[in-house]
């Protein structure tokens, strides 16, 4: 082995000769850094001897691995104790480091489920996200909430379950607005029974399980037997539920079988990684999700997907079928390791037959038609980002742009935001809001100061990145106190404009304001420049007035309480999440509050008569 491996990093100087000698066969982690001590590299192996040497062979012949290993200044690894737990922590460390050379995913955020509780008498629908610790039915993942909203409404429109809160529904003493428009049987004031509840939560199991047929086959025979009974009531009632689960039926895409797959397809066309997954739950397809993965130049397609399924089923249990294509690297050990993970087996299908063929088929066609207006965006972003750079005189496209605004009312509640565009396309998970205290009511000067400060301390410490542009929601005023916050931190290699409306406050006629320069910089309007500005500016805008909103609306909402004597902030709070609102609280009964825990009945009767004063 010594013999066949590279000397040296020429870069840094690293040994790999020296460091292979000592380096253990078992499982584990690798990960390698460069001389910053930034991750380049997370990777598993069966062997750590054997696969970290891979690397170092004279005759790689792969450009992304030749230029990875030229920063490689320290390996570091982990051992565990067996392959599948290897797997877990790569997956882990790709999440939390996202290294240059892997491939992840960009958007990590868990799949949302619909659940139906199990701990209550009268179970309630909820929308849910994360870990399933709670006991109950959980029922996806869904490609996206819209999904599961849209198969909540369509049970409490079907089985008319609660979706309200426990505390809600434990202090109801009359129904509330779903009942009154026919999208809940009003548990709460005992208007339908136990049994008869738990008759329609079993209904919606069945639903939502695909045990369609079967459930319409026992609402026709009630529905028989209620009109032989001549209770025509009961038996009108059937015959819209069956009547509604056909319409259902027909709309839906079913499969036939009580199947639950995935299909997973993923292409590379010019550097840009796709992945198209569809979902499939009990016959019934709950529609697809596009992910681009960050994939660095040279990654083959089977790795792309090996990455992608191996993070993507982390943190959700895989289906026992999934139809890949192409079929991942190490596709054996992979389903393997994910089928011990969910406890049961799952087998990888890349060449089927009939329905299964159409559907792999139809995802192919998706992800073609994803990824061709994928790289159509790119290639006008692309455009936008020169021409931006053209027009402010920058030596590169700023592919690092942040942009800060000030909002409040009259000085009130002031917050100030951060949005964050990447390649010119926004990334919400860097997205930041600064609540300002400790200045003059209205000075934006300060706010501005204060929320540039305090971003940029994080930045100086290494616990935050560097804009290559910086954009400042205002005029040459806001712009000079921009460059003076910067200029006390010693932030030095930043572009900073300011960006104003101009004086008809026009979109097309905003004016750009440069440090040292006394004229505003006018582009064209339809500089396409010009309009990555407006849309970054309009964003952080709307981020600037979202926050502020969401500021003024808990203020108002602890104010109209806070006249109340003895309601200290514990017990307010737990007024606002039993009722929902102070508007709720002030139209609740003394019985109703009494009944809030923490709330005594002679405080009851002291909130009730603060928002019903007779004197």
């Amino acid at each position: 082995m010594t013999d066949e491996t590279t000397p040296q990093t020429e870069a840094t100087g690293f040994d790999p000769r020296s460091y292979l000698r000592q380096l253990t066969q078992a499982p584990g982690v690798y990960r390698m850094y460069n001389a910053q001590g930034d991750v380049l590299y997370v990777g598993k192996a069966k062997n750590l001897k054997k696969r970290v040497s891979s690397y170092f062979l004279r005759a790689s012949g792969n450009a992304k691995t030749e230029a990875m290993l030229d920063q490689v200044a320290d390996i570091q690894v982990t051992i565990t104790h067996t392959e599948d737990e290897a797997l877990l922590l790569e997956s882990t460390l790709i999440k939390k480091h996202r290294p240059r050379y892997n491939v992840y995913l960009r958007d990590d955020k868990s799949y949302p489920y619909l659940m139906i509780t199990g701990d209550n008498e009268y179970p309630r629908v909820v929308y849910h996200r994360g870990a399933q610790k709670r006991k109950g039915h959980y029922f996806g993942p869904f490609p996206s909430s819209g999904a599961v909203k849209q198969t909540q409404d369509t049970l409490t429109r079907l089985f008319k379950l609660r979706n309200c809160r426990d505390s809600f529904f434990e202090n109801r003493s009359r129904p509330c607005l779903q009942y009154q428009i026919k999208r809940c049987t009003a548990p709460c004031v005992g208007y339908i029974s136990k049994e008869d509840y738990a008759r329609d939560v079993n209904d919606a199991v069945e639903l939502l399980e695909g045990r369609n047929e079967k459930l319409i086959d026992r609402l026709v025979g009630e529905m028989e037997a209620a009109a032989k009974a001549l209770d025509f009531e009961t038996a009108a009632r059937l015959r819209e539920k069956i009547a509604a689960l056909r319409r259902l039926q027909s709309q839906s895409q079913k499969v036939g079988g009580q199947s639950d797959f995935d299909i997973v397809c993923a292409a590379i066309d010019g550097g840009i990684g796709a992945v198209v997954v569809v979902t499939v739950r009990g016959g019934i397809n709950l529609g697809h999700r596009s992910f681009f993965p960050h994939a660095p130049p040279g990654t083959d397609v089977a790795d792309l997907v090996a990455a992608f399924m191996s993070q993507y089923y982390l943190e959700r249990r895989p289906p026992p079928e999934l139809l890949v294509d192409p079929l991942p690297t190490d596709d054996k050990w992979l389903a393997e390791s994910l089928g011990r993970r969910a406890q049961r087996k799952v087998a990888f299908k890349t060449n089927v037959r009939a329905e299964r063929k159409r559907w792999l088929d139809n995802t192919r066609a998706t992800l073609s038609q994803t990824l061709s207006a994928q790289l159509a965006s790119r290639a006008g972003v692309e455009k936008r980002l020169s021409s931006l750079a053209k027009g402010l005189g920058l030596e590169a496209p700023p592919m690092h742009m942040a942009c800060f605004d000030i909002s409040h009312t009259r000085g009130e509640r002031t917050v100030a935001s951060c949005v964050v565009f990447e390649a010119g396309v926004a990334n919400k998970s860097k997205y930041r809001r600064f609540n300002i205290d400790g200045i003059e009511p209205g000075d934006d000067y300060a706010a501005m100061r204060q929320a540039l400060t305090r971003r940029f301390k994080r930045v100086k410490k290494g616990e935050d990145y560097m804009p290559d542009l910086l954009l400042i929601d205002g005029g040459k005023g806001q712009l000079g106190v921009a460059v003076e916050a910067l200029e006390e931190l010693g932030v030095t290699g930043v572009n900073v404009i300011g960006v104003a409306k101009g004086s008809t406050r026009k979109p097309g006629l905003e004016q750009i304001f440069l440090p040292g320069e006394k004229s505003p910089l006018i582009l064209p309007a339809d500089s396409p420049g010009l309009h990555l500005i407006q849309q970054i500016r309009d964003e952080a805008h709307r981020f600037a007035i979202a926050g502020h909103r969401g500021q003024r609306g808990k203020a108002r909402q602890a104010s109209m309480l806070d006249g109340v004597d003895g309601l200290g902030p514990k017990r307010r709070k737990k007024l606002l999440q039993t009722f929902g609102g102070p508007k709720q609280v002030a139209r609740a009964g003394v019985s109703e509050l009494a009944r809030v825990e923490g709330i005594s009945a002679t405080m009851a009767q002291r909130i009730y008569d603060h928002f019903h004063n007779t004197a």
